[in-house]
């Protein structure tokens, strides 16, 4: 059991309560779901006494706190339904986390459109599943009492949650589909983000739209949907933004080789002294070599700087950054995985290897940073 301080401090890490593993997937509750369950709750009580007339005060405020509860598990499910397919497609899943507006499966971007639009679908689908199960027993049982009222209510907000996701645009599961769909017809996943983002644009358009209408037309229920469309809309086109900024960090500099970017690498004994590995090196990549043969690592400069400060003739072995498989790069590797691979690994270099396994270069996450601002710019 884990002691209060360090309660704390995943709470602070994490941006959210850590409720549970699933499949080794961390489950977090942000602090917004609190709000947005005591919306849901103040909005569904009053509900249950207009269609259940009669209903005690008591009674009504613990089905809104039960479908406020159901509705958590509901997206829940829905977000473990990406999870489950990304994992099965051996996509890499960080974190799933329940917020104001649903929630959010973090996981390393699909390589291939299928893939995309694989996990992308899962989510509506289990939506429209539970929308199935939950129909189906509003159908059998006895209507107009209270826990009638629940299932039916159940059952409308998974579908409602299922239609709003596979609305085509950005950062919605049908923009994901849509980005799925251009991309494995031009080949181009940027092009495929571009017509998603719009789409997500237009969402967010038309969530504005429909709240405006409520207003002028002066429905019973037009505050509500102007306020609840304005946040949508807003949480559309903010994540619209982002996967397009994402798309761009994400996207090789066009007319640049990864020849280009790359440093020349040296072979050293990884016995050598640090002082003179480090002027060897002068600019290009080191690679530290064991009298067995096995490579030691990679030369990391500034652990070599401070080693030398203090013990100039001290083995270079002790200044090697392990070169571990995600730290390993093809030459003919796409340009876009290669992208993905640094940004998401946690290492400042990259040795890059032939097809037959020998050293070609060294690739510098800063070198690859500075070639995609400046072919943004």
């Amino acid at each position: 059991m884990a002691t209060t301080g360090s309660w704390r401090r995943q709470v602070d890490r994490d941006g959210g309560l850590l409720l549970f593993r699933a499949a080794g997937v961390p489950v977090l509750l942000a602090p917004s779901w609190w709000l947005g369950s005591l919306v849901v709750i103040a909005l569904y009580a009053p509900l249950v006494d207009d269609l259940a007339p009669g209903t005690p005060p008591l009674i009504g405020l613990a089905m809104a706190v039960s479908f406020a509860i159901f509705l958590a598990l509901s997206v829940l499910a829905h977000e473990l339904g990406h999870c489950l397919a990304a994992m099965r497609l051996g996509i890499p899943v960080r974190r799933l986390r329940l917020f104001l507006l649903g929630g959010i499966s973090e996981m390393r971007t699909p390589g291939v459109p299928g893939h995309e639009g694989a996990v992308a679908g899962a989510g509506p689908a289990v939506s429209i599943g539970l929308a199935l199960v939950f129909g189906a027993g509003a159908l059998v049982m006895e209507p107009n009492n209270v826990i009638w009222l629940l299932v039916a209510q159940i059952a409308a907000a998974n579908l409602a949650v299922a239609v709003f996701n596979l609305l085509p645009g950005l950062p919605l599961d049908g923009g994901r589909i849509l980005r799925a769909g251009v991309w494995a017809a031009t080949g181009q996943r940027g092009t495929g983000t571009r017509a998603a983002v719009f789409g997500g644009v237009l969402v967010a358009f038309a969530l504005v739209l429909w709240a405006l209408m409520g207003l002028a037309e002066g429905s019973e229920d037009r505050w509500l949907r102007f306020g609840v469309c304005l946040l949508t809309a807003w949480f559309v086109f903010a994540g619209a933004r982002g996967e397009l900024a994402a798309e761009q960090r994400r996207t090789w500099p066009a007319g640049v080789r990864l020849a280009d970017l790359m440093r020349p690498v040296l072979q050293l004994p990884a016995e050598s002294p640090v002082c003179d590995a480090l002027s060897t090196s002068a600019g290009r990549g080191v690679v530290l070599v064991r009298a067995d043969g096995m490579a030691a690592g990679l030369l990391d400069t500034e652990a070599a700087q401070r080693l030398a400060a203090d013990s100039p003739f001290a083995p270079a072995e002790l200044a090697a950054e392990p070169i571990r498989p995600d730290t390993v790069l093809l030459e003919n590797e796409p340009g876009e995985q290669i992208v993905e691979r640094v940004q998401g690994t946690a290492a400042w270099q990259f040795l890059v290897v032939d097809l037959e396994g020998r050293p070609s270069g060294v690739l510098h996450r800063d070198d690859l940073k500075r070639a995609i601002e400046e072919a943004r710019r």
